[in-house]
């Protein structure tokens, strides 16, 4: 076993780690926690293949063991996060309504497993990603904080069961959505991308982890317009 083979599937593997230290502290009722566990399980993803690339390493395994640890990050603790808000909510009501918001990991695991299949998939998404629809949901928390009068619909659990579904849904969708991938870095071809940038660098600057949820919607809305005028 060649230890430079080893080094994605290692980051692949703290990926799955701190996805389960994100469960552990939205258990302990640490809600707001989850989000930067979210984002710290996000950076290894980003890692491992960027390593498996340049290390030139890439293999069957490590892309399995990659969507085993991203159902752990990116669908379980997302959903328990919107579980526990809505369990935490004072007008919870039907104690079964919370267990709704479990759409998330079921068809996050649905969308890896199609994901894997799926050749389409090189130069765009083809339906949302699961880290940007993990990013959108722990992140919400926060933007509540943020703004207050938003924070109060989502203390109802229906809001947060139908933001479950909707996103549930767009992860298995077959809207095709924006890759961050260049084939060359002329303005004319890319626009979309580097507005997503920028607004990305803009709204994190001034929100922090509440704009995310401002960049992941504005995500989905360039992908619409840049379908709509078949740009490139």
């Amino acid at each position: 076993m060649k230890l430079k083979a080893q080094i994605p599937n290692l980051l692949t593997l703290l990926n799955l780690l701190f996805g389960v230290i994100g469960i552990i502290q939205v258990l302990d009722g640490e809600i707001l926690q989850g989000a930067f566990f979210v984002l710290i399980a996000a950076g290894f993803d980003f890692f491992d293949g960027f390593a498996a690339r340049l290390l030139k390493v890439q293999s069957d395994m490590g892309k399995e063991l990659d969507s085993l640890a991203d159902v752990v990050s990116f669908g379980v603790l997302p959903g328990l996060i919107l579980f526990e808000m809505a369990t935490s909510s004072t007008d919870a009501g039907s104690s079964y309504l919370p267990y709704l918001t479990l759409i998330v990991p079921m068809l996050s695991a649905y969308r890896l497993a199609k994901f894997n299949l799926d050749t389409r998939q090189s130069e765009r998404f083809i339906g949302l990603p699961t880290p940007a629809n993990a990013l959108f949901l722990s992140t919400l928390p926060h933007l509540g904080l943020q703004w207050p009068a938003l924070g109060n619909w989502l203390e109802s659990p229906v809001v947060l069961i139908v933001v479950a579904w909707a996103f549930a849904l767009l992860l298995v969708s077959e809207l095709p959505l924006i890759a961050l991938k260049f084939k060359s870095f002329t303005f004319s071809k890319n626009r979309f991308r580097y507005f997503l940038i920028l607004l990305s660098l803009v709204m994190f600057a001034w929100l922090q982890l509440a704009g995310i949820p401002i960049v992941i919607l504005a995500y989905i809305g360039l992908s619409v317009i840049e379908n709509a005028t078949g740009s490139e």
